[in-house]
Parts: C-alpha cells; structure tokens; sequence
C-alpha cells in the first residue's frame, strides 16, 4: 500500500527520506519546499543512502588501488559508508584527478573524510591541498594521524601503498578517524591557514599555466 504523506508528516527541516511512490498531499509538498527540506527518495525497501556526516570518500590510483580495497572492510567495521570513486582496476591512473575528486567531494559535503593512496601519498596531498576548503595530510604512523587531526584539523589523509603494510595502514586510518579535533589553541591556527587559501585564491581566468 502506497503512502500518503500529508502536512503532518511534515519535518521542520533537513534531510527527509520517503518511498519514491508515495502520494504527496499538495499542502505537505508546499511546505517541505517553504521549510527547506532536502528530500531523498528511495525504493520501498530499500537501503537509505548513508548520511554525509558518516561517509569517507576513497580513492587511489593504480599503485594504491590493492590497498584502497584492503581499507573497504575496515571502514564497514567502523559503521561507515564508502564513497569509491576508483580506481576499480590496477591500470595505470593520474593521481592529481583521483585525489581532486575525492577533495571535492569532501569540500562540497558529500562525504565528511577523504582517503586518497598512491604510492607514497605525496603527490596525492599536495594535489588534494589545492581544492579549497580541504586540509589533506600525508600520515604514516599513529603519531602523525593523530597529530593531524587534533592540531590541523585535517579532512582528507593520504597513504602512501609502497611504504606501508595493510596492517599498518589499518592502524592509522583507525586513529585518524577516531581523533576529534582539538580546538582551543588550534583553531586560531587552522583559521590563519584558511584565511591564507583565501588570501591566495584566484579565479581560474586570472591563473596562467
């Protein structure tokens, strides 16, 4: 039986997921769209799409691609959603596109973490780095992992595949995600690197090659 969803139903706002056949009374349809609401519609019985706050963005290129797939488990072991933007196979592939995606999705909200692999995880940062709004840091440890999330806020960690194990990636994508940032002190510190993206930031016609 198709649902029928009156005013009632109606939430104050945010995200609101309903079945894709449901009846819409054209009061409860005027107020979702007066109070803002981001509808998600699904298929009866289907899955709802994880909400973004618990969702990682992961990439690699053909060098970390074996290692981007070791990484799936443990992030469903974790209660998180993946966004895989690829690689799927271990073809070679540009880094600097794979780790932009997955800076942008992180920068425009569609997932609150990003994890990018290559081989040693540099080129992935600094590629990452310069998408606007996003703090990417090469870890390869527990230390730096923490250190960059409690200090720097970071949102995007990259791996480097050919300089860690499996086992030792786990652990530091494990405290990476487990680290809150500190604020206090920090924060007037991550805001002065902010205002420098600001500072230097140009529209694309102004940058020449």
């Amino acid at each position: 039986m198709r649902r029928v969803i009156t005013a009632a139903d109606v939430p104050a706002g945010g995200e609101w997921i309903v079945e894709r056949d449901a009846l819409w009374t054209p009061v409860a349809r005027d107020l979702a769209r007066e109070r803002g609401i981001r509808i998600v519609e699904v298929a009866p019985g289907e899955t709802p799409p994880a909400p973004p706050e618990r969702t990682v963005c992961l990439g690699a290129d053909h060098g970390g691609f074996a290692l981007k797939e070791q990484l799936k488990p443990w992030l469903a072991e974790a209660g998180l959603a993946c966004l895989d933007i690829g690689v799927f196979d271990a073809q070679p592939a540009a880094y600097p596109d794979l780790a932009a995606q997955v800076a942008e999705a992180v920068a425009t909200g569609q997932a609150a973490w990003g994890i990018m692999v290559d081989g040693a995880g540099i080129g992935s940062a600094i590629a990452a780095n310069k998408v606007p709004g996003v703090r990417a840091a090469l870890c390869y440890d527990k230390a730096s992992a923490r250190h960059s999330r409690e200090h720097n806020h970071a949102n995007v960690l990259t791996l480097g595949a050919r300089l860690l194990t499996a086992s030792q990636a786990e652990e530091v994508v494990r405290t990476w995600l487990a680290t809150p940032f500190a604020g206090g002190r920090h924060q007037a510190r991550v805001r002065r690197i902010m205002e420098l993206e600001r500072k230097y930031l140009r529209p694309v016609s102004e940058v020449g090659e």
